[in-house]
């Protein structure tokens, strides 16, 4: 579940630029991300690797603010109020409360989902596609960590508002993973408590507190 992670796409034209075109492209996602309050996603999340006989696909979203976050994916309510984490999984009627964030360089959590590329990789441009009228422009990042597990990563940028929308992982062992974004919506108006774990509403809920 921590290792939330990425993306989507098929190759159809290439574009050959520069590594100083690739540094200003996601100067300005950069820039644009951090200009907002807060960022509300709606997402389809897939997993797949052949030799394993695995493939799964779901939907799920997730509200940001700073490194606060609120995801729902696969039945789990993932709840970060900036110190604690709290996973709340209604089918098993428990709640998970730790203050520990896994600080695997691999694991990009949901707090760090829209700029995790900003260190740890080396970029160049990739192919360029025109998907439902939108020109989507991928990044091709590489861990510069030679241990690290993923192989490689493509990022899908939109040109024209220079937001994040896809990402397709490829891991070493084969595993391919991606994230595309349905909606995005920016700056709206939270409701107080959207980060905020309500213990009275799990009074018969197994508490599996690891601090």
């Amino acid at each position: 579940m921590k290792k939330f992670i990425v993306i989507l796409i098929i190759a159809v034209s290439f574009n050959a630029f520069g590594q100083s075109d690739a540094i200003t492209l996601l100067n300005q996602v950069s820039k644009k991300i951090k200009s907002y309050d807060n960022i509300s996603l709606d997402f389809k999340y897939s997993l797949e690797n052949p030799s394993e006989n695995i493939k799964q696909e779901t939907k799920g979203d997730v509200i940001l603010q700073g490194d606060k976050y609120r995801l729902n994916i696969l039945g789990v309510t993932q709840l970060f109020d900036g110190k604690k984490l709290y996973s709340i999984s209604t089918e098993d009627e428990e709640v998970t409360i730790s203050s520990h964030i896994d600080q695997d360089k691999d694991v990009v959590t949901p707090s760090k989902m829209l700029s995790f590329y900003e260190s740890g990789y080396t970029y160049k441009m990739d192919i360029k596609q025109d998907i439902k009228g939108r020109k989507i422009q991928y990044m091709k990042l590489t861990p510069i960590d030679s241990n690290s597990e993923i192989k490689h990563i493509l990022l899908g940028i939109d040109a024209q508002t220079k937001h994040i929308y896809n990402l397709i992982q490829i891991g070493n062992n084969g595993t391919q993973t991606k994230l595309t974004v349905n909606s995005f919506h920016t700056n709206e108006q939270l409701p107080n408590h959207v980060f905020t774990f309500d213990a009275s509403k799990y009074k018969d809920y197994y508490i599996n507190n690891l601090d």
